[in-house]
């Protein structure tokens, strides 16, 4: 009886360790690169600044703005001085840090389609696929998209 409680108990610590080196494959520049969002509508290139990660768009599937025939700006922008800046090259992830396992938390992520940041925090879901959480308040309270790396 003492062997198979040894064996259950070398096999219970086993499964906690294989886990932890799952959640601690990735490193905090794995998600520099360059993603697809979900709507297949833009791409975002990751970045490092001063340590922390962040995200501007480089590509655009519609990049004109229908009204006007110009590039567009971010009009949706509840700051009346940024509604004239282009879409084109906005940071829309900012201040991401690496949390050591498997996470990027204490970022916002902006919506230039409705002029709303929110708090976020990404994680892999495969190799190639990244998790975004944006959320108001806590991370219950939000939403979820995947991205597709690129580059």
């Amino acid at each position: 009886m003492k062997f198979k409680s040894l064996i259950l108990l070398i096999g219970f610590f086993g499964a906690i360790l294989s886990n932890q080196a799952y959640a601690q494959k990735h490193k905090a520049d794995d998600v520099l690169g360059i993603w697809l969002n979900q709507d297949g509508d833009a791409h975002v290139e990751m970045f490092k600044r001063n340590g922390k990660i962040y995200g501007k768009l480089v590509w655009l599937k519609f990049p004109t703005d229908d009204e006007t025939g110009k590039p567009k700006l971010d009009k949706r922008n509840p700051d009346n001085k940024l509604k004239s800046r282009p879409v084109m090259g906005l940071e829309i992830l900012t201040g991401f840090s690496f949390d050591g396992s498997s996470e990027w938390t204490g970022g916002e992520i902006y919506d230039p389609k409705t002029g709303k940041t929110y708090s976020c925090y990404m994680a892999f879901d495969s190799d190639n696929k990244l998790k975004i959480r944006g959320y108001i308040g806590i991370s219950l309270i939000g939403r979820t998209t995947y991205w597709t790396r690129i580059k």
